[in-house]
C-alpha cells in the first residue's frame, strides 16, 4: 500500500513575496528530495496555483529529476476558467507541457459544486476527461468538490464513471453544516469512491491551536505538532487514499513526514483528544450566531450579517493567522457582491426582532466594523 501523505503544490516558497509566480525552485527541490527520501511519491498541482507556476515547478523539481515511475501526479481541469468547451483541449495540452509529462496519473474536474458541474455537463468536460483516459493521457479521472452532500450524491449518481473524489476534510469541518465533510465522505463511501483529502490543516489554521488545546495534544503525544494531529485525523479514515498537505518549507515537510512515514491511525484515546480540541476551538467563537439568516431579509442596508459574524468568529477561534484572510473575504462581500458594510447599520432593529437567538445584532456589527474596517 502506498503511503498516504501527498505533496500539495499550492503554497510553495517564493523568491519575492509580492509575486506569487516567483517560486523558489532550489528550495522546492530540497523539499521534494526530502519528501521522496521518506518514501512518499504523490504530488498535486493545478493551473490556478501560483498562476500556472506550480505546474512548471513540478516539471523542474520533480519530472526532470526523477524517473516517471518514481512518482504520481494529479492535475485539474479548472472549469471556472473555461468560457467555452473549445478552450478545454488546449488548456489540457498546456498542462501536460508545463508539467513535463506525457500523461497524468490523476485528472480532476476542478472544484465542482452544483453550478460548475452543470457547466462541465454543458461544455462536455466529463466526456473529455474520459476520452483522455481512453487515449492514455490520463490514468484515472474524478473531481474535487466544494458543495453540499446532496449535490455530491447527485453528481456521483449521474456520473458513476468518476473514479475518485477530492474532499475538504479536517476535524473542525467534520460536522460543519457549511463544509459537510462527514456527510460528503459518507456519500463517497456509499458510492464506493476512494477519497483524496485537501485542506486537512484548514489552510494552515490548525497548525496553531489555542494554548489549552495544544496542551492536551502535547500531553497525549509529546512532540507531535498540531498540524500532524490534523493530518493523522484525515488519514485515519478508511476510504482515504491520500492526504494532501500544501507544504511551504522544508521544516513542514520534515514535520509531516515524521508523523506519516510509519503512519498509525488515531487511537480511541487520541480521537477523544481531537473531540476535546474541536470543542475548545469552537468555544472561542465570540458571537452565538447559528447562520439561520432570518436577519437578512428586509435589511435596508443589505448587510450580510451572518456572513460577517462568521468571519468575526473565525478570527476569534484562530487568531492572527485568520485575520488577513477574513479581511479579504469581508472586502469581497462588500466590493464584489455589493453587500452593505457593517458600519452602515442604521439600527432599525428589524434584524434583532427576527433573531431566534435574541442577539444584540447592532452592537455586534459595531464590533465587526472595528475589526474589518
Amino acid at each position: 500500500m502506498s503511503k498516504k501523505l501527498a505533496f500539495g503544490l499550492m503554497r510553495l516558497p517564493l523568491l519575492d513575496p509580492r509575486d506569487t509566480t516567483s517560486i523558489d525552485h532550489e528550495a522546492v527541490k530540497k523539499m521534494v528530495d526530502r519528501f521522496m527520501e521518506a518514501g512518499f511519491t504523490h504530488f498535486d498541482t493545478a493551473a490556478p496555483y501560483h498562476g500556472k507556476a506550480s505546474e512548471v515547478a513540478f516539471r523542474e523539481c520533480v519530472a526532470k529529476r526523477y524517473p516517471r515511475d518514481a512518482y504520481t501526479v494529479t492535475d485539474k481541469l479548472s472549469m471556472f476558467s473555461m468560457k467555452s468547451g473549445e478552450e478545454i483541449a488546449p488548456f489540457f495540452d498546456g498542462q501536460l507541457e508545463r508539467c513535463g509529462v506525457e500523461y497524468l496519473d490523476y485528472y480532476w474536474l476542478h472544484s465542482l459544486g452544483r453550478e460548475e458541474a452543470e457547466k462541465a455537463e454543458r461544455f462536455g468536460a466529463f466526456d473529455f476527461i474520459l476520452r483522455k483516459k481512453a487515449e492514455g493521457k490520463v490514468r484515472h479521472v474524478g473531481f474535487s468538490f466544494h458543495d453540499t452532500a446532496d449535490v455530491l450524491d447527485d453528481i456521483l449518481t449521474r456520473h458513476p464513471e468518476m473514479e475518485f473524489v477530492q474532499l475538504q476534510i479536517n476535524y473542525i469541518d467534520w460536522d460543519s453544516e457549511d463544509v459537510q465533510s462527514r456527510k460528503c465522505y459518507e456519500v463517497c463511501v456509499k458510492h464506493g469512491k476512494p477519497v483524496m483529502v485537501m485542506e486537512p490543516v484548514k489552510g494552515g489554521l490548525l497548525a496553531g491551536v489555542p494554548e489549552e488545546a495544544g496542551a492536551l495534544m502535547q500531553s497525549a503525544a509529546p512532540g507531535l505538532s498540531p498540524a500532524s494531529w490534523a493530518i493523522r485525523f484525515a488519514a485515519s479514515l478508511d476510504n482515504v487514499v491520500y492526504v494532501l498537505s500544501g507544504m511551504s518549507s522544508l521544516e513542514q515537510v520534515e514535520d509531516n513526514a515524521s508523523c506519516m512515514k510509519d503512519f498509525q491511525p488515531l487511537s480511541e484515546t487520541e480521537r477523544e483528544v481531537v473531540r476535546r480540541v474541536t470543542e475548545i476551538i469552537q468555544s472561542k467563537a465570540s458571537i452565538a450566531c447559528t447562520g439561520c439568516r432570518y436577519c437578512v431579509e428586509g435589511c435596508p442596508q443589505k448587510i450580510a450579517i451572518p456572513d460577517y459574524f462568521k468571519l468575526a468568529n473565525n478570527v476569534s477561534k484562530y487568531g492572527e493567522p485568520m485575520l488577513a484572510r477574513a479581511k479579504g473575504r469581508y472586502s469581497q462581500l462588500v466590493e464584489k457582491d455589493g453587500m452593505g458594510r457593517a458600519s452602515e447599520c442604521v439600527k432599525c432593529g428589524q434584524c434583532e426582532a427576527h433573531c431566534p437567538q435574541h442577539l444584540p445584532v447592532a452592537q455586534y456589527l459595531e464590533d465587526v466594523a472595528k475589526v474589518f474596517e
